[in-house]
């Protein structure tokens, strides 16, 4: 993808000279005529520079920057000055702009730069990304609930990331099990230690210990040097043991003997070695049934088991999806710079009613798919792919009949999300264009669909 700048100067010439330089290079290149509509459009859309002239009307170049210091402190910004102000130019430098242009503008020094200012931008994200990337979703702002069973989990996260004790977090897969733990570990003591995440449930039973506790050389076929296990990598910090639930018995006994004695063993050695590890165990299924059919130890529960995050279900906070909705909304609109207007109350409505069988996992998914086609326009409820127009229920119909209203509302609903386009949506459909016409036959639907019809 084309690197964006935008430029923002009040000379019209001298925009259009630049906006022409720059598309020439193959940058993707917006135009603003002064500081507030460069300001409403950074807003809106995403760039990777800016170029901006000191002395504009509306809002000058000096309160752009600051303001972008705000809105978007990732984009570098080159300033433009005449050489009767290149105090100005320093004084934005010390104000946070990566570079100044003197005028008259010399176009080779505009590439040079710009080329600069955007590996500049790149470093800087590739930076953040290597020092947040396993914080990421992770800190309060992120974590999104207004219900009063939500405000005691956030009172409990804060308690729990000034200590290292073992938490258990359970609830219904798409809760958010990972976001706690994550947020347990980076807001408090162990912020800037490892956090190691694994997913028990994803190992396979004759791997898990070499996993947990690593492994010496020559231990077995294939480990021709040492490795360290997930307990050594998160040493100081937070071993997150996802879907705990799934542990054979046999592991869950050495488990046990690393929490209890802090050491582990690594497969093929002799040598305990020390580990500070804090346990933050997840999981989906009742532990104590678990107990009661002897498929979980009692007395790895109890070590696990000291505090218990107990994470509800969608359906029990409901009172949360506004926010969430518009939360996952923000959120995705900046990663595929996409402008959608919002969300129309229809659609709501219809997030309300939903049961969210998935959680907030379901609700994320829903809402970035719908982002996808909403753009320059407001989420209506045809872009959740639960809800269709105009879909209603009739006790009195037989399953079959059922089955046939809801074939052809689901048929017509894909050729309007595809504006009618047959190839395009039998392939939504995953099945063949004739059987689609065939389809269309069958349920009385006319060839040549319009909006208005009834569905």
């Amino acid at each position: 993808m084309n690197k964006s700048i935008l430029i923002v100067e009040d000379e019209e010439v001298l925009r259009q000279s630049l906006a022409e330089l720059l598309s020439d290079e193959g940058y993707e290149v917006h135009q603003a005529c002064d500081g507030k509509e460069a300001y409403d459009y950074i807003l809106k859309q995403s760039v990777d520079l800016v170029l901006s002239d000191i002395r504009m009307p509306n809002m000058d170049g000096i309160e752009l920057l600051g303001k972008l210091q705000q809105a978007a402190p990732q984009t570098p910004v080159i300033i433009l000055t005449a050489y009767g102000t290149v105090e100005s130019a320093v004084a934005a430098m010390r104000s946070g702009a990566h570079d100044y242009l003197l005028k008259p503008i010399n176009f080779d020094d505009v590439l040079l730069k710009v080329e600069r200012a955007i590996e500049f931008g790149e470093l800087t994200q590739t930076q953040r990304v290597i020092t947040d990337q396993l914080a990421e979703g992770s800190t309060f702002h992120n974590m999104v609930g207004e219900a009063q069973n939500m405000a005691k989990l956030f009172e409990m996260v804060k308690k729990l990331a000034t200590v290292k004790t073992s938490v258990l977090i359970v609830g219904e897969s798409g809760t958010g099990k990972e976001l706690f733990a994550r947020a347990v570990h980076y807001n408090g003591i162990t912020r800037d230690k490892p956090f190691v995440a694994v997913n028990c449930g994803a190992i396979p039973d004759n791997l898990i210990e070499s996993e947990l506790f690593g492994y010496r050389r020559g231990a077995f076929t294939g480990a021709i040097r040492d490795k360290k296990g997930y307990f050594e990598a998160a040493h100081h910090g937070t071993l997150f043991l996802d879907e705990i639930s799934t542990l054979p018995v046999s592991v869950q006994s050495s488990l046990l003997r690393a929490l209890e004695q802090r050491v582990v063993v690594p497969v093929g050695d002799t040598q305990p070695r020390p580990v500070d590890v804090r346990i933050i165990a997840a999981s989906n299924r009742d532990l104590k049934t678990m107990v009661a059919n002897d498929e979980f130890r009692e007395d790895l529960l109890y070590r696990l088991d000291v505090v218990k995050l107990e994470l509800p279900p969608l359906r029990q906070r409901k009172e949360d999806i506004p926010g969430l909705v518009h939360h996952f909304l923000n959120k995705y609109t900046s990663q595929m710079n996409k402008h959608v207007l919002g969300i129309t109350n229809d659609a709501m409505r219809a997030m309300l009613a939903h049961e969210w069988r998935g959680n907030v996992r379901e609700l994320e998914n829903v809402i970035e798919r719908a982002v996808i086609f909403a753009e320059d326009r407001h989420i209506e409820s045809e872009d959740l792919p639960f809800a269709i127009p105009g879909m209603t229920h009739d006790d009195s119909e037989s399953l079959k009949e059922a089955m046939r209203q809801f074939e052809r509302h689901h048929i017509i609903y894909c050729l309007r999300r595809h504006d009618f386009d047959k190839t395009e949506a039998a392939k939504h459909l995953d099945i063949g264009v004739s059987s689609l016409y065939r389809k269309l036959e069958e349920l009385n639907i006319p060839k040549k669909v319009q909006e208005e019809d009834p569905v």
